[in-house]
């Protein structure tokens, strides 16, 4: 074998289908397009999806949930890529040179998958109730804090009504002499313009 002798495999190039090249070729005058219409023109194509006007498929179909942007940021690590790993002191460093999980990933949390055999030593990585149970079954350790449960939220206080006082009788106003009199005066004058010899009486 020489390198100016290499060449592909049997069956593994196709050659270019060159379209409109006679009538023979089997795709010649129209070059596979058809007689008239938009898709037959240059320029005819509209849009990947597009159905003439009507709702295409891509809209019609119903939309949930959502890709979150960083779903790659913390990665998952089973018990089991922790027993092949070699070093006793495991770090977010060593589970990338070991290959386990992803450059790019920002945090890692162990979860019970596989078994462990071996003692470990996590320093920087979560883990969870199951994993930190198994971990420390095997002889290890690890640095992830316990998880605390949030205290129950307890209902606001009311405050128990106050009994209200009695209301007080308003004081009746005392009327001076002076507007008794005037009332009185007041009442005379009417009883005076209303009889019969009166300003506004009737016809003598």
């Amino acid at each position: 074998m020489e390198l100016n002798t290499l060449k592909p495999g049997p069956g593994a190039k196709h050659a270019r289908k060159r379209v409109a090249r006679g009538i023979g070729s089997g795709t010649g005058k129209t070059g596979g397009r058809g007689h008239k219409g938009q898709r037959a023109r240059s320029g005819g194509f509209h849009k990947v999806g597009f159905e003439g006007g009507q709702m295409p498929l891509q809209r019609r179909l119903p939309k949930r949930g959502f890709n979150s942007l960083t779903r790659d940021d913390r990665a998952e690590v089973r018990l089991s890529d922790l027993e092949r790993i070699k070093t006793e002191s495991i770090d977010l460093a060593a589970l990338k040179e070991a290959h386990v999980v992803p450059e790019a990933a920002l945090s890692a949390k162990v979860i019970v998958s596989g078994k462990l055999t071996r003692k470990v030593t996590l320093t920087g990585i979560a883990v969870s109730k199951g994993a930190r149970a198994a971990i420390e079954a095997a002889g290890g350790s690890t640095d992830a804090p316990i998880p605390q449960p949030r205290p129950k939220p307890q209902p606001k206080a009311v405050p128990a009504p106050q009994p209200q006082a009695e209301a007080k009788p308003a004081k009746a106003k005392e009327q001076s002499g002076e507007a008794k009199a005037a009332k009185a005066e007041r009442a005379a004058k009417r009883d005076a313009a209303s009889a019969p010899g009166g300003k506004k009486g009737g016809k003598a």
